[in-house]
Formats: C-alpha cells, sequence, structure tokens
C-alpha cells in the first residue's frame, strides 16, 4: 500500500511541477497543434481529414510523450532530485512507472486534440472508438518508453530533445502517418516495419477509416513487445549508470 501512494505522489508531483514547462508547451502542445491546423484549415485544396486524422493523432502523442519525458527524467537527473527516488523504499520498476504515467496521460490527451478540431469540419460517426482509444493508449505507452530509453541515456535536456529528433522525424515520413507505408520506396519499408509507430497509427487507421493494411493481431503484439523492450531496457539502464 505504501508503495502505491508513493506512486501517487510521484505522479501527482510531475503532473503539477513539469505539464507547463515550455519544452513541453512547445514540443508537446504547440508543434502538434499547429500541424493539425496545417492540415485541417489550409483553404487551398481539399484535404480529408479524416485520412489525415490517424496520422495527426499518432504525430501528437508521439511529441507529447517524448517531450514530456526530457523534461521530467533528464531535469531531475541534473539537480539531482531523481537520486533521492532511488534512494527511496521502492521499487524501481514501479518508481520508473510512477515517472512515465503523466507522460502516458499527457500523451493520451494531446492525441484527441486533433480529434475536436476534425470534429468541427467532419462527421467522425462510424469510428470505432474502442479500437481507437486502445491504439492511442498502445502508442502512448511505446512513445513514452521510447523517451524514456533516451532520457536515461543523456545528462541535459536539450540532448534529450536533440536526440529525439532522430527518432521522431524519421518516423513522420517513414510510419505511414501520411504516406502510405505501401507508397513507399521498397528499399525504404523495411525501415518503416522496425519502427513501433508504423503499427500505432495502422491500428488508428483501422479504427477510424478501416484502412489499415497489417492484420491488427499482429500490430497489437509489436506493440506490446516493443513497450516491455524499452522499458526493460531503460530499468537496466538506471540501473548499471545511476545506481553504485
Amino acid at each position: 500500500m505504501k508503495s502505491w501512494i508513493a506512486f501517487k505522489n510521484i505522479l501527482m508531483k510531475d503532473m503539477k511541477n513539469y505539464y507547463l514547462k515550455p519544452p513541453n508547451i512547445s514540443w508537446g502542445i504547440v508543434f502538434p497543434v499547429a500541424w493539425t491546423l496545417m492540415f485541417f484549415l489550409r483553404s487551398q485544396t481539399a484535404i480529408d481529414i479524416r485520412g489525415v486524422l490517424p496520422g495527426v493523432m499518432a504525430m501528437s502523442i508521439l511529441f507529447g510523450t517524448t517531450s514530456m519525458l526530457a523534461v521530467t527524467i533528464t531535469f531531475e537527473r541534473r539537480h539531482r532530485s531523481f537520486d533521492r527516488l532511488l534512494l527511496a523504499p521502492i521499487d524501481l520498476n514501479l518508481l520508473m512507472l510512477a515517472k512515465t504515467t503523466g507522460a502516458i496521460l499527457f500523451g493520451v490527451v494531446n492525441a484527441f486534440v486533433p480529434v475536436l478540431f476534425a470534429s468541427f469540419a467532419v462527421n467522425l460517426t462510424g469510428i470505432n472508438w474502442l479500437l481507437g482509444l486502445a491504439a492511442v493508449v498502445l502508442i502512448a505507452v511505446t512513445s513514452t518508453f521510447l523517451g524514456l530509453a533516451i532520457a536515461v541515456s543523456v545528462s541535459e535536456v536539450f540532448e534529450a530533445q536533440t536526440f529525439s529528433n532522430f527518432f521522431r522525424f524519421p518516423m513522420m515520413f517513414l510510419c505511414g502517418l501520411f504516406i502510405p507505408v505501401q507508397d513507399l520506396p521498397r528499399g525504404i519499408r523495411p525501415l518503416s516495419y522496425i519502427m513501433p509507430l508504423t503499427y500505432g497509427a495502422d491500428i488508428l487507421k483501422t479504427a477510424i477509416n478501416n484502412q489499415g493494411h497489417i492484420r491488427l493481431g499482429i500490430s497489437l503484439a509489436v506493440l506490446v513487445a516493443f513497450s516491455l523492450v524499452l522499458f526493460v531496457f531503460s530499468t537496466r539502464n538506471v540501473k548499471r549508470k545511476w545506481i553504485h
């Protein structure tokens, strides 16, 4: 019971202290919203809003979660407040889950900002909201643990943000967010299928437009596997580098 009280307190502290930090506002909120407006409100040509909605949702999650972890983990590591948490009588796995749950929730909320904009422009009936919510949560978990893996590998916030961009920007163009994976050059497609966001975006496409091309079971399994691998990698990295 005491461990879960600690979990709750760590989560609430992070939500209070970090949600409105400048990196989260710029990369986690402003950037996805700006992209959303660019896609949904441009007037020169007609655009299939429901067609691009899965990609914009996935991108909003990716940037929101990774930006959140870049701030919470690296900022506290630099000021040694994270070291005090490592000394607390709480299991390391539960501690890391407490530090990442806020980012997961942040990503889930970010995902529905584009949905809100889209609801004013198109009819969103016929969407499988249950499957869509499952996809959003899985993308948020996977992206958060990717951000965690990056955050525990660097020492400064700007390093985490820069390193994150090496993953985020290729994912924008290779994971089928706006250009279908099937339309990419044949030599590039294998890169798409080693990125978890490809599978999350495909589930969203199935939920919103029934246009996914990967079997649902495969996508779900790959996202769960990526989440487990990234989380285990991160905790082992913390044990190896930060716990003496």
